[in-house]
């Protein structure tokens, strides 16, 4: 396992969580949504879920790969 491979995976899950992760929570509201607000939710969630796919990539090549020498 690299360490720094998945610290820095990590990193990254927790950039995403606090850039996108607020605009996919669903929210309580009574109001139906405009086809643009879904529309722009549905861009939200797609780019949510590639990032999201790209992180766990990363996340599987840290555990399989060897750590880095230092130096």
């Amino acid at each position: 396992m690299d360490p720094q491979r998945l610290k820095e995976a990590y990193q990254q899950l927790e950039l995403l969580d606090e850039r996108l992760t607020y605009k996919i929570r669903p929210r309580g509201t009574t109001v139906s949504p405009t086809a643009d607000q879904v529309d722009a939710k549905l861009r939200d969630l797609a780019n949510y879920t590639l990032e999201l796919k790209d992180i766990m990539r990363q996340f599987m090549l840290a555990f399989a790969s060897r750590p880095k020498p230092p130096g």
